[in-house]
């Protein structure tokens, strides 16, 4: 599967553009939208992206290797890219992934939760609480 279309890479770039002013400006760090969600297809495995450096290859957001302590950091997508897995599978890119919710929320909730995968229930969850159906988010 192709991990990023020309909009995604657009968009995560302009999220690193805007960090790198806000540093140079001495504001405030911007606490931007994930972007993107990658994952396992057999595992807990979950990544959600913020931000692509120029180089082209590493993603800084928040990465949950499924060992209960999901972290904010840097990532490499050629890494990522690069991962088979059992059946012949990789890691995929959540096709249906949007949020509301800035990193920081995510990186709270993943934390309290154990999990992106546990903090995307709690999120949704909170989201409605009235127990409506909500469409489903892919991986």
């Amino acid at each position: 599967m192709i991990l990023f279309t020309p909009e995604l890479r657009a968009a995560l770039r302009a999220n690193h553009i805007a960090h790198l002013a806000a540093q140079r400006g001495g504001h405030a760090e911007p606490d931007p939208l994930p972007v993107v969600k990658f994952f396992s297809p057999v595992g807990a495995e979950t990544w959600l992206a913020t931000e692509l450096d120029e180089d082209g290859d590493i993603l800084f957001g928040l990465a949950d290797l499924g060992f209960g302590c999901p972290e904010l950091g840097s990532f490499s997508l050629a890494e990522i890219a690069s991962v088979r897995l059992p059946f012949g599978l990789s890691i995929e890119r959540d096709l249906h992934f949007s949020t509301v919710h800035p990193l920081s929320v995510w990186a709270d909730a993943a934390r309290r939760a154990g999990s992106i995968i546990g903090a995307e229930s709690d999120l949704r969850r909170r989201a409605d609480p009235g127990g409506n159906k909500l469409p489903p988010t892919g991986g």
